[in-house]
């Protein structure tokens, strides 16, 4: 389980940069994995305090986004079985002053266009929350095509 949050203010998009598994910086969602015994409310605020140094106000809560697939295990001949379920609230700025996370695991943060977001190397959860924020289905859940 994990909680993140579309920050949009005057055509830009609040964004992380991590380093995806192949070393290379990709652009996040601020947000991250629930600890145990934590209320997905306090976990999207906590780590976008983390990642971006703002303070925010969950105005809402956009929808769920649940991804399933194999992970690879060292020495192992079977794959991790990985469900991810993903809860993405919408956020307003309230406070805090704009900074890089130190030690964890991003190493940016900034405000992005959202005109230039797809030509940003980034994580498909980034379009995921951008299509909930712009459509806000009632449901919370994007239909995706058969697979």
């Amino acid at each position: 389980m994990a909680a993140y949050a579309v920050c949009v203010r005057e055509g830009q998009v609040l964004l992380a940069r991590s380093s995806a598994s192949d070393g290379t910086p990709e652009w996040v969602l601020p947000g991250g994995g629930m600890e145990h015994g934590e209320d997905p409310y306090d976990t999207v605020r906590r780590e976008l305090a983390e990642e971006t140094g703002y303070r925010i106000e969950v105005t809402g809560l956009l929808g769920v986004d649940s991804v399933r697939h194999a992970v690879p295990r060292a020495g192992l001949r079977r794959a991790t079985d990985h469900h991810g379920v993903r809860l993405v609230y919408e956020g307003r700025v309230v406070g805090g002053e704009l900074r890089n996370e130190i030690g964890g695991s991003t190493d940016l943060a900034a405000w992005q266009d959202l005109t230039a977001v797809p030509g940003l190397p980034r994580v498909p959860l980034i379009d995921v929350a951008l299509t909930l924020w712009r459509g806000r289905p009632a449901a919370g859940h994007l239909e995706l095509a058969a697979e």
